[in-house]
């Protein structure tokens, strides 16, 4: 008897064991990626390993980051946001003029991202009230956020003057970046929120049926709010991090933003039709979008010639994102 039980249960472990290695794949050949554009980077371009530019890898890779996590939870949802480098643009200048009208530092930082998160939910809205497809919604937000702060500043630079507090999020904490450090607090929260609590839960169940969902009770219309004003919030956060940066609020920053967050989220495994993704991906999707663009800085590459390698790294991204479904799509069938 305990024999057969015992014959019964192998095969099931091992069929466990595969599909949990299945479900990780994606991230242990991003972390593969990772380590070989490492050796590639140290071995070609000089300056890679230095100090300061690892210090710069983590500031860029923070400025992708903190939007990356809310546009996993978007994506995850079946929708896309492409505003959001005008977005942290706009933000950054309506800082600025905060600033320069005298609004105490903790009380503009709380106005700049409650405008964020208003601004996002716009395009929320337009989607759940109005069935304005999300990136219907969000090409138009990016359109008016850009012309926008392009307008009111003359595209020129907004002065913020000396602050001590922009000043302290942009000094080095045991050597690494605040900007950083704020990255990884909010991975640490979206997982969190992704795994563990009714609203992700929805998120998913949204975005793998949305019709199922709402019949089973979900909210649909308010969770897709919820969703885009989150991301303008996020969005914001990375704008005021952009204003300790830079000094200043500029509505040309951040262009092509939106690009590298999308590209970091479909890298790391995110299902551009909905319904999977994991923040751990997202994550190293962030870290391989980073040091591809930092590396071919430090080579000397064409800046054009390297949106054509953006632009091939999504294609590519997307490829594999389809040739998974369909794996899994046959495996259930199986």
């Amino acid at each position: 008897m305990s024999l057969d039980h015992t014959a019964k249960t192998a095969p099931t472990q091992r069929a466990k064991s595969k599909f949990v290695f299945s479900q990780h794949m994606n991230e242990l050949s991003l972390f593969v990626a990772i380590v070989a554009l490492y050796v590639v980077f140290t071995s070609t371009a000089n300056g890679f390993l230095s100090f300061n530019n690892q210090i710069n890898i983590l500031r860029d890779a923070a400025t992708i980051g903190i939007a990356a996590w809310a546009a996993t939870l978007i994506i995850i949802a079946g929708e896309i946001d492409v505003s959001v480098g005008p977005m942290v643009a706009f933000i950054s200048v309506v800082l600025a003029f905060f600033l320069q009208w005298g609004i105490p530092t903790p009380v503009a930082f709380v106005l700049a991202i409650s405008v964020g998160a208003l601004l996002g939910s716009i395009a929320g809205a337009l989607r759940a009230y109005f069935d304005v497809p999300s990136f219907v919604g969000t090409l138009g937000l990016w359109s008016a956020l850009r012309g926008t702060a392009l307008f009111v500043t003359d595209a020129l630079p907004v002065s913020i003057g000396r602050n001590d507090t922009l000043d302290a999020l942009d000094r080095s904490f045991l050597g690494v970046p605040p900007a950083a450090i704020v990255m990884l607090v909010f991975f640490v929260i979206f997982t969190f929120i992704s795994r563990k609590t009714a609203f992700g839960r929805s998120v998913f169940a949204i975005g793998g049926n949305a019709h199922a969902a709402f019949l089973s009770g979900i909210s649909v219309s308010k969770i897709r709010v919820a969703l885009f004003a989150i991301a303008g919030a996020m969005a914001a956060i990375s704008g005021i991090l952009l204003v300790s940066r830079l000094g200043s609020g500029n509505a040309t920053a951040a262009t092509g933003l939106e690009f590298d967050v999308i590209a970091a989220v479909v890298v790391g495994g995110t299902s551009l039709s909905g319904g999977r993704g994991s923040m751990l991906g997202t994550l190293l999707g962030v870290l391989v979008i980073t040091l591809i663009g930092n590396g071919l800085v430090l080579l000397g590459i064409n800046p054009f010639f390297q949106q054509v390698v953006r632009g091939l790294i999504i294609v590519i991204a997307v490829l594999a994102n389809i040739q998974a479904i369909k794996r899994s799509v046959s495996r259930n069938k199986g």
